[in-house]
């Protein structure tokens, strides 16, 4: 606005000047402080950029513990699934991570705070979580909380997963390798669980060594 000014009273004395315009020397004076103040807006427009840089990145850093959060909160948000009364309100949840910040730990190191803040603010949600639900319900949550934090650092494998979930989805029985006679114990529907799971890739060939150390697992079963 400035800058504005001053060209605009530029403007004016150059259509009001009589006689050479640089012996005028309020016009060279006011050339000269449009000089001076583009000058500085300049600087200062450099200054703003590098200072927008520079927040962009500190912000970008913090990003594990957003992502962290947005987790945290859909978790919540399916207990709706488990009784319709776990409810939860975004403002709530607002307040509550708000809280944890103030009260994780400090740390001088980046990578440490990170940690605090994300560990923190997972416990104290956790905890204020657990104190609304039926004593029945906290297994279930505390579960369904470790998978959406696994899922959310990808340290969980979904067929795993599905597995632990569902079972087995077809009969392997029919077609796969047969339980010797001393593997009665097992059972057709428990023999179908092992030959499913062993084709997953870090079980593989389960089954063979669970038929090689029948006895073993049969003192575990007793």
């Amino acid at each position: 606005r400035q800058l504005k000014e001053i060209e605009d009273e530029i403007l004016h004395l150059l259509s009001t000047s009589e006689g050479d315009v640089l012996e005028d020397d309020t016009l060279v004076d006011k050339v000269t402080a449009s000089k001076l103040v583009s000058d500085e807006i300049g600087e200062k427009q450099v200054v703003a950029r590098e200072t927008e840089q520079n927040i962009d990145t500190t912000r970008g850093s913090y990003r594990p513990v957003a992502y962290r959060t947005a987790v945290l909160f859909f978790a919540i948000v399916e207990l709706t699934s488990v009784d319709p009364m776990y409810q939860y309100s975004l403002q709530w949840f607002q307040q509550l991570f708000g809280i944890s910040i103030e009260n994780s730990a400090k740390s001088e190191i980046f990578e440490e705070r990170l940690t605090g803040l994300k560990a923190g603010f997972t416990e104290s949600l956790y905890q204020n979580i657990c104190r609304g639900l039926f004593e029945k319900d906290k297994t279930l949550f505390s579960f369904a909380l470790c998978v959406r934090i696994m899922m959310g650092d990808h340290r969980i494998d979904m067929d795993e997963l599905r597995f632990l979930l569902v079972g087995p989805t077809s009969d392997l029985t029919e077609k796969g390798p047969k339980l010797p006679p001393q593997g009665e114990w097992v059972g057709n529907q428990r023999w179908n669980e092992i030959l499913a799971i062993s084709q997953l890739p870090n079980f593989s060939g389960f089954q063979m060594f669970f038929m090689k150390n029948l006895n073993g697992f049969k003192k575990i079963y007793d």
